[in-house]
């Protein structure tokens, strides 16, 4: 039992904000004070806009942490002055889902003109079963549904609710992001803002978030109320004497998520199976989702491998078949089978290159003509206009091939792929020069 008769009203208020953390205290109530993800919520956003018109479509909210979706999510219902139901995926069912949803339609009526904010909180966690208990709700109307989450909803929500949900991305904040959240914090918070705060230096302090927002608000609550002074200055040795950086356990949901994909996956990209697997055992320790570790690796396969040896992404594709059948714990074999190969595998990003330059082109270029020679002439005007004309059918000719113009004209002997220094594609680069003489720079 905590004794309180010494304790001050104002005590007593401190002590109840302080269970509260800082990024709750200061969460903004309106797109006003609202900071980053301009482009959502400036002054042509397109949620600016919905909300001036009041038109608001289902939506999914896709970007890391603590960048402010369930933020967004509330402001919204707030603006739009709708009733606003929340779910987390995490400990919510079917069961619960239909029971916001039987409350919707109650309020439902010929004379409703705003109906219910449904709002899941990391929606790719949802099943497909509970997934599908959104369908009808959301077609008929009977809520706008708002789902956050930190994973390409393209893999982990249902096609046929993607359809229905407009995806808006939101992205990581900046340093100008993350550095007026600061001066917010130490000049508007009830309880910090009684402390006399000099951010000196907040390099350390940026650096640690990792442009999380609410991580950056936790070490700096951390920092402050560590200190028994009225006056506490910030700098880059504070934080790093003061702050817990090397965490050992593994964060799905934080910083560790993307610090340590990006280990693994340039371990991998730099030819080293033991730093590899290294990084995969942590992910597997950490309770890392199988098919998130599988679909990187398929991407890796033919990002850094490519034609160098593409058996790589036949391996990578089949590891991801294979572990979505057998699960953890056996799934961590087969993972470390790939892994250790894709690593030990020659590398070349020489076809990642060549589609990144042919977009880039078609970019500056726009709709170039197709040259007629190769369009297809399916009707009689089309032949009579010279589709197809000329045409030559390279299997009719020696080693199947036949000089021919398949750019067009304003590009012609424009090269994109050039295969990379590996044996295979040495050979692939032998022949191809071999077929079109000095037309290409391989």
């Amino acid at each position: 039992m905590i004794n309180c008769q010494y304790a001050s009203f104002d005590n007593v208020v401190i002590l109840f904000l302080m269970n509260r953390p800082l990024a709750e205290r200061i969460r903004p109530k309106s797109l006003e004070d609202y900071i980053s993800q301009k482009h959502l919520v400036g002054p042509e956003g397109a949620l600016t806009v919905q909300l001036k018109t009041g038109m608001l479509p289902s939506m999914i909210f896709w970007g890391p942490p603590g960048t402010g979706k369930t933020t967004l999510a509330t402001i919204i219902a707030n603006t739009s002055e709708r009733p606003f139901y929340t779910l987390s995926a995490v400990d919510s069912g079917v069961a619960a889902v239909r029971e916001v949803i039987n409350k919707a339609k109650k309020s439902d009526d010929l004379f409703a003109t705003k109906n219910p904010i449904l709002f899941i909180d990391e929606i790719h966690r949802f099943s497909k079963s509970q997934q599908d208990s959104l369908l009808g709700a959301v077609e008929k109307g009977w809520v706008t549904l708002i789902g956050a989450t930190t994973e390409n909803p393209s893999f982990e929500v249902i096609p046929a609710l993607l359809s229905r949900c407009q995806v808006y991305t939101l992205n990581p904040f900046s340093k100008n992001d993350l550095e007026m959240l600061l001066d917010r914090a130490v000049k508007t918070d009830e309880i910090i803002s009684t402390r006399k705060i000099e951010l000196k230096e907040t390099e350390a302090l940026l650096r640690l978030s990792g442009g999380d927002a609410r991580k950056l608000l936790n070490i700096l609550e951390i920092l402050i109320l560590s200190e028994d002074s009225d006056s506490v200055v910030i700098n880059n040795e504070t934080v790093q004497k003061k702050v817990q950086k090397n965490t050992v356990l593994y964060d799905k949901a934080g910083e560790q998520h993307y610090d340590i994909i990006s280990a693994f996956i340039k371990s991998i990209r730099g030819s080293d199976p033991n730093a590899a697997v290294y990084w995969l055992a942590r992910m597997i320790e950490g309770g890392e989702d199988v098919k998130f570790i599988a679909r990187r690796m398929v991407i890796l396969a033919s990002e850094d491998i490519g034609n160098a040896n593409p058996t790589a992404l036949v391996l990578a594709n089949s590891t991801f078949q294979a572990v979505n059948i057998i699960g953890y714990p056996e799934a961590r074999i087969i993972l470390s089978q790939c892994v250790t190969y894709l690593a030990s595998s020659p590398k070349s990003n020489a076809s990642y290159k060549a589609i990144g330059a042919a977009q880039q082109v078609v970019r500056q270029q726009g709709d170039l003509s197709v040259p007629l020679s190769i369009r297809n002439a399916p009707t009689k005007l089309m032949k009579e206009l010279g589709y197809g004309e000329e045409y030559r059918y390279a299997h009719d000719y020696e080693g199947n091939f036949v000089p021919h113009e398949f750019l067009p004209e304003e590009i012609s002997g424009t090269t994109f792929y050039k295969p990379g220094n590996n044996k295979r594609e040495n050979a692939l680069k032998s022949y191809l020069k071999g077929l079109w003489k000095d037309k290409y720079e391989f």
